[in-house]
């Protein structure tokens, strides 16, 4: 079919509330397809203040604040209600996309299903790892069950890298997983961006190794290892810098572990991709990642990569080449102490961290949104060709 035909009903726990990389994607994602003639609806929580516009129309989902203590800014789609599912039947979507496998999602799953509408779910994050950041380790494997139960019930699932689908494949979330990478916006993200000046405004000098933390700072973005690496740089005697780029609710506790690390705050557009290139040394410890977005745009940036071997990232960086992977041990103190060991080499060797730079911007130019998302509306034509055959059959 013809991907004008197409009438999409996406659900997103967080469209455009709060800026992440899960969201960019998808608001990417719709914008592609409104340029192709599809016909969108959006379905999230609506407030008043929102990060930034979204693409699209936008439903409001009933909602309320999450309720984790420091996670106050996110917000939980709690059910459809009466007007969302009059909006969906005036709407009459040919597929239903579910990004969250939140209250609503699991209820619009449930509508879908009932009517014979074919369902894409994508996975944007390790959902089941965020227990063991807020000491709640023993949901993991309650969440785990809710999850393969959400998943299975859906027709296919897009994952954002290999790493990730190989995960959901050996955990049963489902036998039929496509490949939705990411792109990264070279007009942004490039070592041509590199500032000088602006660095030497934060109080670096040309000559400082500025190792950079870029994301969200939340405790599931692996913020303990973070702090624990660059404390074991410093007591080696490896000189270094820090460059913190992000906010977030655990700032306080990321600056009272990090003394002396400079925090450049929230970046967005241009000023990011300035921030970025300006730094030497991308550390990434985070394991919640599918896809890792801040690893390719440091890459795109120039900068090599070390990060945790694990979903997103692994699927990125080629080891020895544009960076180096540490598998993570579930020690953090033991992954700690790797890191490091990958870091220090960057740390002295000017060579060694252009050479690995310049590979991974290389290797960033292959990822392109335009091929990337026209996969994700190829799922979607497929999926409906597949149920109007059933039907005719």
């Amino acid at each position: 079919m013809d991907i004008s035909d197409l009438r999409v009903a996406l659900f997103s726990g967080n469209y455009n509330y709060t800026r992440d990389g899960a969201n960019q994607a998808l608001n990417r994602l719709v914008g592609s397809l409104l340029a192709r003639g599809a016909k969108v609806r959006v379905y999230s929580p609506k407030v008043a203040d929102p990060d930034f516009p979204p693409t699209g129309d936008l439903v409001g989902l009933p909602n309320i604040p999450m309720p984790v203590k420091g996670r106050g800014e996110y917000r939980v789609p709690t059910h459809l209600g009466a007007a969302v599912r009059r909006d969906l039947e005036a709407f009459a979507p040919d597929i239903v996309h579910l990004s969250s496998p939140d209250p609503s999602g699991h209820a619009a799953l449930k509508w879908a299903r009932e009517r014979g509408i074919p369902v894409l779910a994508s996975v944007h994050t390790r959902f089941e790892t965020y227990p063991r950041y807020y000491n709640m380790a023993f949901l993991e494997p309650m969440i785990v069950k809710l999850l393969k139960r959400f998943y299975n019930r859906c027709d296919a699932l897009v994952a954002p890298s290999q790493s990730m689908i190989d995960e959901l494949t050996a955990m049963g979330m489902h036998t039929r997983i496509g490949l939705w990478s990411r792109g990264v916006d070279r007009t942004i993200f490039s070592s041509a961006r590199r500032d000088p000046e602006w660095r030497r405004s934060l109080g670096l000098a040309d000559e400082d190794v500025a190792i950079v933390f870029l994301g969200r700072l939340v405790m599931e973005k692996g913020l303990d290892v973070f702090a624990e690496t660059i404390a074991r740089l410093r007591q080696q005697g490896i000189a270094h810098k820090t460059l913190v780029i992000g906010d977030g609710p655990a700032r306080g506790w990321f600056e009272a572990n990090m003394p002396g690390a400079i925090f450049a705050g929230f970046k967005t557009g241009e000023a990011l991709g300035q921030a970025l290139a300006s730094g030497d040394v991308f550390f990434n410890p985070s394991v919640t990642e599918t896809f890792g977005n801040v690893t390719l745009e440091a890459m795109a940036s120039g900068l090599p990569v070390v990060a945790a071997g694990a979903t997103g990232s692994a699927s990125l960086v080629a080891d020895g080449a544009t960076g180096r992977l540490v598998a993570p041990s579930g020690d953090r103190h033991a992954d700690a102490a790797a890191f490091a060991a990958a870091l220090a080499p960057y740390c002295t060797d000017r060579s060694l961290r252009a050479a690995h730079g310049a590979a991974g911007e290389a290797r960033a130019c292959e990822y392109s949104w335009e091929a990337i998302n026209a996969v994700v509306a190829d799922t979607y034509a497929t999926l409906v060709e597949e149920r109007r055959g059933e039907r005719a059959a």
